[in-house]
């Protein structure tokens, strides 16, 4: 099956699955470049858009404006070529990215993406069903279509001071249900090293990565579509709409403002 990635949740990545992606990190100038990147990478792999079996869109989060054109555009190609359409949050594959070392720790991921005004967006995910045996990255690709993975906080926006306090909680939860256990966690994403110093009160051994799964090339392309295709995520489909998590920065003001020969506004929420 010809499967085609586009995400712009963090510049942009375009890439037929089993061949190397274009990756546009400019936030100023990706969106530009997306539909010439999608015919390029498109031509490279030596197809014709009618060749597309399946198209997964990266839904977020991330800021609006990049984000809603790799949506339009995935929407609109799926559209005139009959291409299978499927969404997948940029967050949860993070799981992927951690090397299995077998430490005798239970790892968890913190997986992030930098939502600018100094805050993140993230989650924190137990992912260790994925890694059943074996340190190759192919070991663990091969459980993609069987693993699991446990959402231990849901997606949200926070700043990383209170994100950390927020994993801590949710580590102190963990240890008194089972004492035995010794837990770690791993900061994986776009922003992840830029605040590391407010990873400092989470435990220690745990790995800080500034890049994501998208950014390792055909093999990180591979293993986000396996990802987005697994048993979980399609038995849990995501909207193919995009994340946004910010709440608005404008709302009514109250008491509202009257103007002259109309109605008064009324509040909806």
């Amino acid at each position: 099956m010809q499967t085609l990635v586009i995400d712009t949740s963090y510049g942009s990545t375009v890439g037929m699955v089993g061949h190397d992606p274009i990756i546009e990190t400019d936030s100023r100038t990706h969106v530009e470049k997306l539909q010439a990147n999608i015919a390029a990478t498109v031509e490279q792999a030596g197809l014709t858009p009618k060749n597309i079996d399946r198209i997964i869109v990266g839904v977020g989060p991330a800021p609006f404006t990049g984000l809603r054109a790799g949506i339009v555009a995935a929407k609109a190609l799926a559209f005139a070529t009959g291409a299978q359409l499927i969404g997948q949050n940029v967050l949860s594959p993070q799981v992927l990215v951690r090397d299995a070392e077998r430490d005798g720790r239970h790892h968890l991921t913190l997986a992030v993406n930098d939502a600018r005004r100094k805050q993140l967006y993230f989650t924190l995910l137990d992912g260790n069903g994925y890694e059943v045996g074996g340190s190759a990255g192919e070991d663990r690709d091969a459980n993609v279509e069987s693993g699991y993975v446990k959402t231990l906080i849901d997606m949200d926006i926070d700043y990383p001071e209170s994100i950390a306090r927020r994993v801590n909680e949710v580590l102190e939860q963990l240890r008194q249900s089972d004492t035995n256990v010794e837990y770690v966690v791993d900061v994986i994403g776009h922003g992840a090293a830029k605040y590391a110093q407010s990873w400092a009160s989470l435990p220690e051994g745990g790995m800080v990565s500034d890049h994501a799964l998208l950014d390792e090339g055909a093999s990180g392309l591979e293993r986000f579509a396996a990802f987005a295709t697994s048993q979980q995520a399609l038995a849990n489909p995501e909207p193919i709409e995009p994340l946004y998590l910010r709440r608005p920065d404008v709302s009514v003001p109250n008491p509202l403002k009257h103007v002259l020969n109309h109605a008064g506004a009324e509040r909806t929420e």
